[in-house]
C-alpha cells in the first residue's frame, strides 16, 4: 500500500517537477536493461539491513545500517576472528519521513582505532548475521574502484559483479546512487543491492542530481541521502555532508558537491580553499578530486552544465596541483589529457568521466565531432574504473567495459604525479604565481 501511495504521489508531482527540472532532449539514449525486481523478503524487525561502511577519520570506520525496529540498539561488536567480538562501540541513529513514507531506524556507529590492512569480523545491533570488512592499507599501493550513476538495473548488477572480482581497497562513487527519485522504497532496495560489497569495503560517495529529491515548500533537498549515507564531513572541517575530504595511504581525496553553492562567496569554496592549503604533499603525494558534473565533456549530454563550477573552482585545483578529477553524470566514459582552462597543460589534472555504472536512463551515445584536442579516449558503454596508486610517483588507471570479462582493460594509462613532475616546485615561475590564490584571504 505504501508503494502504491508513493507512485500516486509521483504522478501528482510530475507536473510540478517538470516546471523546475531541466531536461535535455538533444541526444538519444538506447534501450536500457530492465530495472531489477526485488521480491518481498520479510525480515525480523531488529535484523540489520542495508549495511555499508565508510571511512571516519584516521584508523576509524563507520558502520551504517537500517532496522525496522525503532528500539534496536546502535551497537557494533567486532574482532579479528570469526564469531569472537572482543571490542564494541555504540553510535547514533536517525530516521526521516518523506511524504507518506517513513524510514526505518538508520544507525551510524564509528569503530576503532583499527589496524591497517586487516580483516575484521562484525555484527550490528547485537544480533543478526556476521559481516566482515578489510581496512585500507597505511602505505602504497592502494587501489580504488570507481563507478558512478549506478541505479538498480541489470547493468548495475553486472557492474557490481565485475567490481567484486577486482582487488580494491575503497569504492569511490561520484554521485547518483539509487535513482530513487522521490520513490523512497528504492533507497531501501539499493541498500540491499550494494550490501555485499559496501559492507566489506568502504564506500565514499558524493551527491548527484538524483539525490536532490527537493519538493518546494514540502521537502528539503538531500534529506534521504544525508540520513542514509553519512560521510566524514565533520572530521575534515566541513559543515555539510555534501562536501568533505579524507586521506588514505598517501592520497588526499576531496569530494565536492555539484548541487550546493560553489561560488567564491560560498561555504564550499571557502572550505575547499582551506582544505587544499593544508594538504601536505610529502605526506600525501597524490591529490584526487571527485564531483558529479564533469567539467571536461565532449558528449552532447549535459554540455556546459559544469562550466560555472569550473570557472569558480578550477583555479583552486590547478594552484594546488590536483592530479586526477573523477566525475559522473554523463552516461558514458571519457578520459582527458592533463588539461586546464580548456587546453592541454602539463600541470593540469587528468579528467575522467565514469558515469556509466548502470543507470536506468541508458547510455549517452552522441559525442561532439571533431573530438576536442584534450580528449584522449571516449566510449558510450557501461563499466567501471580501477585506480591503483602504486607509489608516490606513479598510478595505473584502467577502465573495464561490462561487455568484456573483468580482467580485460578497455582503456589503460600510467599517470605520473604532479609532485614528481616538478609542477609543484615554487621555482616554476608560472605555476608558482598561480599558487598565490590559495594563500590570499
Amino acid at each position: 500500500m505504501e508503494m502504491e501511495t508513493e507512485k500516486l504521489m509521483l504522478v501528482i508531482l510530475t507536473v510540478f517537477l517538470s516546471i523546475s527540472a531541466t531536461v535535455r532532449t538533444d541526444y538519444v539514449r538506447p534501450q536500457p536493461r530492465k530495472t531489477l525486481e526485488f521480491p518481498w523478503n520479510p525480515k525480523h524487525p531488529s535484523q540489520p539491513q542495508q549495511v555499508h561502511i565508510s571511512l571516519a577519520g584516521e584508523k576509524h570506520l563507520q558502520i551504517s545500517w537500517v532496522t525496522d525496529d525503532k528500539s534496536a540498539p546502535s551497537i557494533v561488536e567486532y574482532g579479528t576472528s570469526p564469531g569472537k567480538y572482543t571490542l564494541s562501540a555504540e553510535g547514533e541513529s536517525t530516521s526521516y519521513s518523506y511524504l507518506f513514507y517513513s524510514s526505518g531506524k538508520i544507525h551510524h556507529t564509528v569503530i576503532g582505532p583499527l589496524e591497517d590492512d586487516t580483516v575484521y569480523f562484525y555484527r550490528c545491533g547485537g544480533q543478526g548475521p556476521e559481516f566482515h570488512l578489510k581496512t585500507p592499507p597505511a602505505q602504497f599501493p592502494v587501489t580504488f574502484a570507481v563507478a558512478g550513476d549506478l541505479g538498480q538495473t541489470g547493468w548495475t548488477k553486472t557492474t557490481l559483479d565485475h567490481i567484486d572480482q577486482c582487488k580494491y581497497d575503497i569504492h569511490l562513487l561520484p554521485g547518483d546512487l539509487s535513482y530513487a527519485d522521490y520513490m523512497q522504497h528504492l533507497w531501501d532496495t539499493f541498500g540491499e543491492l550494494v550490501q555485499p560489497l559496501a559492507s566489506a569495503r568502504p564506500w565514499m560517495v558524493t551527491e548527484g542530481n538524483h539525490e536532490k529529491e527537493k519538493i518546494l515548500l514540502f521537502m528539503d533537498a538531500f534529506q534521504s541521502y544525508n540520513a542514509r549515507w553519512k560521510m566524514p564531513f565533520k572530521e575534515s572541517g566541513s559543515t555539510s555532508n555534501l562536501y568533505y575530504s579524507f586521506e588514505v595511504a598517501g592520497v588526499h581525496v576531496i569530494m565536492l558537491g555539484s548541487y550546493t553553492d560553489y561560488d567564491e562567496l560560498s561555504d564550499q569554496y571557502s572550505w575547499l580553499k582551506a582544505d587544499l592549503s593544508m594538504v601536505d604533499r610529502y605526506k600525501t603525494p597524490w591529490l584526487i578530486v571527485l564531483f558529479h558534473v564533469p567539467w571536461y565533456n565532449s558528449n552532447h549530454a549535459h554540455q556546459g552544465e559544469g562550466d560555472e563550477m569550473m570557472a569558480a573552482m578550477e583555479p583552486l585545483l590547478y594552484a594546488a596541483g590536483v592530479d586526477i578529477v573523477l566525475a559522473g553524470h554523463v552516461h558514458a566514459y571519457e578520459r582527458s589529457k592533463r588539461v586546464y582552462k580548456g587546453r592541454s597543460d602539463p600541470c593540469g589534472a587528468v579528467h575522467i568521466t565514469v558515469g556509466d555504472g548502470g543507470n536506468r536512463e541508458g547510455l549517452a551515445q552522441k559525442f561532439l565531432h571533431p573530438q576536442p584536442e584534450w580528449s584522449l579516449f571516449r566510449e558510450a558503454s557501461f563499466g567501471h574504473g580501477e585506480l591503483k596508486i602504486v607509489n608516490s610517483t606513479h598510478a595505473f588507471w584502467s577502465w573495464h567495459r561490462n561487455d568484456d570479462d573483468e580482467p580485460v582493460r578497455s582503456d589503460e594509462v600510467w599517470i605520473t604525479s604532479l609532485l614528481s613532475s616538478g609542477c609543484l616546485a615554487v621555482a616554476d615561475k608560472n605555476y608558482g604565481s598561480s599558487r598565490k590564490i590559495l594563500m590570499s584571504p
